[in-house]
């Protein structure tokens, strides 16, 4: 590892995180379960498959359009362990509160969590709070631990990830960033644009009870579309081909993308997920999908190939085809 010390880009989702991970993490902690690197870790437990999975959040701003740190740490987690193919069950809380935050405002993220929890259906059972001196955190950071069940004769790994499978999003992409970014900045966005932060788990119930053949779930939070589309290549052993024009991007972020310089397929999502299935179950999928409120704008955006293993390509309007690299840098920190 080229730093000595860690960078802003190290916790973007990219090159850099998976380079923390492979050169410092795997080596100290790595074994079979881990070592699958996925949303969440699948372990038997007297008989039981079950799914368990922990994250962090130090979004900034605390509040945002549609959300704020407490229903983006419990849908986070909810999706985490959707995406493995499991029911959620419970959920552990963590807060680290920096001394003078405002009790009004721990009070708001408290009930956003209780909500967010009972749109889940998940009971949050067991938890710890910690307050540090004033200036040693950012008003308040949250861990999440969750647990679930493994949907019975699912199996979802990135290894499952073959050619001739389709790539399908659930929605519109980059709302969550560009969301955080207005908030961050003050910029002015329609009231129409909000995080689209938000639990996929009764949305994945459905999808799997009706196609239990998909071969892999992924939410594209940190690093975008293009970060997860990289590391399922990667661990998939394919090649992945999106089509510019199927791409689906709200006008509003394509216009902040504009401005800013940014690429719709690096910025955060927190309530779309990326699904692979086998392109002869595409269509029953996408109707189960477009009956959902969270899966009404589902739609195909790429093919699983054999060729150019391991990396992601773009076939754009003109005709051309571009590489979707896996990001180096951070574009915008603290997203989650």
């Amino acid at each position: 590892m080229e730093h000595e010390k860690i960078c802003l880009a190290h916790g973007s989702g990219g090159k850099l995180s998976q380079e923390l991970v492979e050169q410092v993490i795997l080596p100290a902690f790595g074994n079979p379960l881990l070592n699958e690197l996925h949303d969440g870790a699948s372990v038997n437990m007297a008989g039981t498959n079950v799914a368990f999975t922990t994250d962090s959040y130090v979004v900034k701003p605390l509040f945002f359009a549609g959300g704020n740190i407490g229903k983006l740490a419990v849908c986070g987690t909810v999706n985490d362990l959707a995406m493995t193919g499991a029911v959620p069950r419970y959920l552990s809380v963590g807060l680290i509160l920096e001394e003078g935050f405002l009790m009004d405002d721990l009070r708001k993220i408290v009930e956003s969590m209780r909500l967010a929890a009972k749109e889940a259906n998940v009971l949050i059972v067991t938890g710890d709070t910690k307050v540090v001196n004033k200036g040693a955190a950012d008003g308040i950071f949250i861990n999440t631990a969750g647990i679930g069940d493994i949907i019975s004769g699912s199996h979802i790994s990135p290894k499952c990830v073959k050619p001739g499978c389709d790539v399908i999003v659930s929605g519109y992409i980059g709302d969550h960033a560009t969301t955080i970014m207005a908030g961050r900045h003050e910029l002015v966005l329609p009231a129409t644009l909000q995080s689209d932060c938000a639990p996929l788990n009764g949305l994945v119930q459905k999808m799997l009870k009706a196609v239990p053949q998909i071969a892999a779930l992924r939410d594209p939070t940190r690093g975008g579309v293009a970060a997860t589309l990289n590391e399922i290549a990667e661990q998939s052993k394919t090649g992945i081909l999106l089509q510019e024009n199927a791409i689906p991007v709200r006008s509003e972020v394509q216009g902040v993308c504009e401005i800013l310089g940014f690429d719709p397929l690096y910025l955060a999502n927190e309530g779309k997920m990326l699904v692979f299935v086998d392109a002869k179950y595409t269509k029953t999928l996408l109707d189960v999908m477009h009956q959902h409120p969270y899966g009404k704008d589902a739609c195909v955006i790429g093919k699983v190939t054999n060729e150019s293993i391991g990396q992601v390509g773009l076939q754009t309007n003109i005709g051309g085809i571009r590489i979707v690299d896996m990001p180096l840098g951070v574009q915008i920190p603290r997203i989650c």
